[in-house]
């Protein structure tokens, strides 16, 4: 697959991210093979439980759009990618199977949507998280204002997304962004081990009981959805947006004008 290993052993399929050279950037031909590798397993009735990991302790992903990269790009192509990145992360949360995300270093702008998508989350002790679009002059497009706040909370979500404060993994614990904190070595073998608990279990009784969590929030979901896809939308034409990036760019501090 483009950028990632795909595996599966028994009832557990596995997902590791494999680009630690380009941070585990999830471009558009990885987040097409994540969408594929997400059709099959809505399919498949013998498949419990889904993983997704960095390789190694240090990176889980950077994200979708790094300055730099949207300076390569047009607007009306960075929202293609955004559009493909709502799409790809709707299928995984939509799958029937359990999913895991094993946070085995920092994750960053679109990786932590990303993982906002999983039902379980494991960090290690070192692994760091933020969503800095707010710097930029945006917000994140991919799920993050939707999905956060039925995490953590109205208020501590919109304090993150809103100062893009990089937090650790002591923190995701305290408030419920992540389910638990291991030894830095440990995520792989955590992760394994909770797949395999799940696994052995009842799949009707797995997949009813993650059926029924998800179906109390599908209405709410679908109206903040909506009005964050339009609301970025507008937001990248926006001299902000512009002013952002190209201060990112440059290493600077962005002037906002509000326009």
């Amino acid at each position: 697959m483009n950028g990632f290993d795909f595996q599966i052993e028994g009832r557990i399929a596995r997902i590791l991210l494999n680009r630690p050279e380009d941070q585990n950037l999830l471009s558009r031909d990885l987040l097409l093979s994540l969408q594929t590798v997400a059709s099959d397993l809505a399919a498949s009735p013998d498949i419990q439980v889904l993983t997704i990991i960095g390789e190694g302790t240090e990176c889980f992903s950077v994200g979708i759009l790094t300055p730099a990269l949207r300076g390569q790009l047009g607007k009306d192509d960075v929202l293609k990618l955004i559009r493909l990145a709502n799409e790809t992360f709707d299928a995984i949360e939509a799958l029937p199977q359990i999913v895991i995300a094993g946070l085995n270093g920092y994750a960053r702008a679109g990786a932590v949507e990303l993982i906002l998508a999983c039902d379980i989350r494991i960090a290690a002790e070192h692994a760091r998280l933020s969503s800095p679009e707010a710097k930029w002059g945006g917000f994140p497009g991919a799920g993050a204002p939707v999905r956060l706040p039925d995490i953590i909370g109205a208020g501590r979500a919109l304090e993150l997304l809103c100062t893009c404060r990089e937090i650790d993994a002591t923190e995701m614990e305290r408030i419920g962004l992540i389910e638990r904190k291991v030894s830095k070595d440990g995520v792989h073998a955590e992760i394994n081990r909770l797949a395999s608990a799940i696994a052995e279990n009842g799949p009707l009784a797995t997949r009813g009981a993650k059926r029924i969590v998800k179906s109390r929030m599908e209405s709410d979901f679908r109206a903040a959805r909506e009005l964050s896809d339009a609301l970025r939308a507008a937001l990248e034409w926006t001299d902000d947006v512009d002013e952002g990036i190209a201060a990112a760019r440059e290493g600077r501090k962005p002037r906002f004008t509000g326009r």
